[in-house]
């Protein structure tokens, strides 16, 4: 668990972080280069989820010895699916992130939404929905690790 007070605005207490993966934490299926270390080394404080219909097959092998836990959802209707499983782990505990237009809703519930703006793409309605944009999903990791940068972007 990680708290952080937010000047103007309630502290956010987080004990999940709820991420997409394809254009979120992996690019055309393939892990971005230090996810896996960024999420070991937080994995004590905070339990990682990742949430994906697995587009190429390959999220399986991809997050082999990462501490997270993973949830495939069906092709259909996977903006339901996700926003469902959001509500699993309690929207006010956890953060949301994705990039996708089946992240909108995920976005938007979750305590905090994160946007991804990477090299696959942000559909922007799940921008508007978004509390913050990142443009590196390792930029997520450097807010655990110095909330103040987080302040910064919130404080009301």
């Amino acid at each position: 668990m990680i708290q952080i007070q937010i000047p103007g605005s309630h502290a956010l207490r987080i004990d999940h972080v709820l991420l997409d993966f394809n254009g979120t934490i992996a690019l055309d299926g393939r892990l971005i280069a230090g996810v896996k270390e960024k999420i070991n080394q937080h994995s004590d404080r905070l339990a990682f989820h990742v949430i994906t219909a697995d587009t190429f097959g390959s999220v399986q092998t991809e997050l082999e010895n990462v501490r997270c836990t993973l949830h495939i959802i069906p092709e259909g209707n996977q903006a339901a699916a996700k926003l469902a499983y959001l509500h699993e782990l309690l929207p006010h505990r956890t953060i949301g992130v994705g990039n996708g237009a089946n992240d909108e809703q995920m976005l938007r519930d979750a305590i905090l939404g994160v946007a991804v703006l990477g090299q696959e793409g942000l559909a922007t309605r799940t921008l508007a929905a978004s509390d913050l944009l990142v443009s590196n999903i390792l930029d997520l990791f450097a807010y655990f690790e110095r909330p103040n940068r987080l302040v910064a972007s919130l404080r009301q």
